[in-house]
């Protein structure tokens, strides 16, 4: 059995761009890819912070240092210059794996220029903020790695 984990995210992107007429996809800086570890082409969820829409799209890769983020083709009607949007990619995995997976969460600031990089580490917790929980239950505990 699997189950489908978060990978790697882009927390609150600017979208710079949006052209109804391309193909498709979205395009991100190389560069922010490469800091998130999302590859060209890979499949992600694109979550709008200013209107609630969510869309799964792939992405198509921007040229380095330019902190293009684009929406294309279709995906083009969810999203306006200027719109906050957190770009999500997830991966099967067993739980096994997905106990020893580190989620990598990159922050930027509002010209899309990483800020932070964190890889989160599942951990176990006996006890929750609101009283006690099941000794399986998972938190994340964040390593930061400056930008």
């Amino acid at each position: 059995m699997t189950i489908t984990m978060f990978r790697a995210k882009l927390h609150r992107l600017r979208v710079t761009e949006a052209d109804l007429y391309y193909e498709g996809s979205i395009t991100l800086d190389t560069d922010l890819l490469k800091a998130a570890g999302i590859l060209p082409y890979e499949k992600v969820q694109v979550v709008n912070v200013n209107n609630g829409s969510r869309l799964e799209t792939y992405t198509i890769p921007g040229e380095a240092g330019s902190r293009i983020v684009c929406l294309n083709g279709p995906a083009a009607r969810l999203g306006a210059r200027g719109d906050e949007v957190i770009v999500i990619a997830y991966a099967d995995m067993t739980p096994q794996e997905a106990r020893k997976h580190r989620p990598r969460v990159v922050l930027v600031d509002e010209h899309n220029n990483p800020t932070e990089i964190i890889d989160l580490q599942v951990t176990h917790k006996p006890h929750g903020l609101h009283g006690p929980i099941s000794a399986d239950a998972l938190t994340a505990a964040p390593t930061v790695i400056p930008a």
